[in-house]
């Protein structure tokens, strides 16, 4: 079968499609022919090798595995284990493999059946691999951790992004008041998903705005605490699901000192919420976004249109097409 490798850490250049072997699925996993993933910042991090820490856990010099990352993804099975109960031939699915192994980048993948979830089929296989990561972070953040509630005045920082731009939307569920934070070129796009509000980040520092807020949910997390703090209201709550690894530091070892307000760093759990994700969607609630496609052949030029910045919502990589 074909996959995306890499055996140095890099820029996009570094990835090689190359003919590996075909997987077959021990009692508990079920073989799936993948027809879409999404990338996520995750993938980003590991290929570049940047920043250095996560070479700690890949390998420190070069990958010590040549799979390349990649954890959202949506397919159909082509095989079961003899111990698989939830599954059978022929099912669309969609999962996390963040906490299974990863190497989406592939056209078959073998995978536990617990971080598999049907796909229904009013979904396509392009939104439903946009949905289980960015989704799942978005509920637990602002859900189990943040504990979202009406009225409240919220700020989501990364509002164009991956996770982000399901946040905006499942904020709005609660009959909040949204402030987004991005770019300038993605300030109506994030109008448009239901942001009332939106910042500029490149002329608008919103610790610096006196504007307060009950709940800060944040996939950036380049300030310290301190800077966080002055923006949240008394008992207000701070929820971080990524960004600088110093700052990240911080918030872990001294958040919870922090008096009258919480500082959360959220412990994730793949798979956890993407039945109540797919309830949303087919409700008409919740849209997953998809900004570009590319094929397989092309993951590449995906991850160096993902290097620019400049997407909005989900680039998703169209590893085959369904018959």
């Amino acid at each position: 079968m074909k996959a995306m490798v890499y055996h140095q850490y890099g820029s996009p250049d570094v990835l090689k499609m190359e003919q590996v072997e075909m997987p077959a699925p021990d009692d508990d996993e079920v073989l799936v022919k993948i027809y879409a993933v999404s990338i996520n910042a995750w993938d980003w991090d590991y290929l570049t090798g940047k920043p250095l820490e996560y070479r700690l856990l890949s390998g420190l010099l070069k990958p010590k595995s040549s799979k390349l990352h990649g954890c959202d993804i949506a397919g159909k099975v082509e095989k079961v284990g003899k111990n698989v109960t939830r599954f059978q031939v022929g099912d669309d699915v969609l999962g996390d493999l963040s906490e299974g192994g990863w190497g989406a980048f592939a056209e078959y993948r073998c995978i536990h059946e617990n971080e598999l979830t049907p796909k229904p089929a009013s979904m396509t296989f392009a939104d439903a691999a946009c949905l289980p990561h960015g989704g799942n972070l978005a509920v637990q953040g602002l859900i189990d951790i943040g504990n979202i509630k009406s009225g409240q005045k919220i700020l989501i920082i990364g509002g164009a992004g991956s996770t982000g731009t399901l946040a905006i939307q499942i904020a709005k569920l609660f009959d909040t008041e949204v402030t987004a934070v991005d770019h300038t070129e993605k300030l109506d796009f994030m109008r448009a998903l239901g942001a009332d509000h939106v910042l500029d980040y490149t002329q608008e520092d919103f610790t610096q705005t006196g504007r307060q807020y009950d709940l800060i949910f944040d996939m950036k997390t380049n300030r310290s605490m301190f800077e966080y703090r002055r923006a949240l209201r008394p008992n207000g709550v701070y929820v971080t699901v990524g960004g600088q690894t110093s700052r990240l530091l911080q918030i872990g070892l001294f958040g919870r000192l922090m008096r009258q307000c919480s500082m959360r760093i959220l412990g994730y759990k793949a798979n956890k919420d993407t039945r109540y994700l797919i309830e949303l969607v087919e409700a008409g609630k919740l849209k997953p976004v998809v900004d570009k496609c590319f094929s397989l052949a092309e993951t590449a030029d995906a991850f160096r249109y993902f290097g620019t910045g400049r997407y909005k919502g989900k680039i998703v990589v169209k590893v085959d097409q369904p018959n």
